[in-house]
């Protein structure tokens, strides 16, 4: 069986294994596929007290 080509190779400089395994840790990170975040459930009750437009604060305010 053949050896396998190395998916990291040093060119210049002696990393320590600290090193090393730092940049293979920033690697895998930016290689995974971005997953978009679950939305914030907000409870029926906290979603009473927010208003339901961006003016309905002014409205409150106005005589009826």
């Amino acid at each position: 069986m053949p050896a396998e080509e190395p998916l990291f190779r040093v060119v210049r400089g002696v990393p320590t294994a600290d090193e090393l395994a730092a940049l293979v840790g920033a690697v895998l990170v930016r290689s995974r596929p971005a997953t978009a975040a679950a939305p914030a459930t907000v409870s029926a009750w906290a979603r009473s007290g927010r208003p339901a437009r961006h003016d309905t604060w002014r409205a409150s305010g106005l005589p009826r």
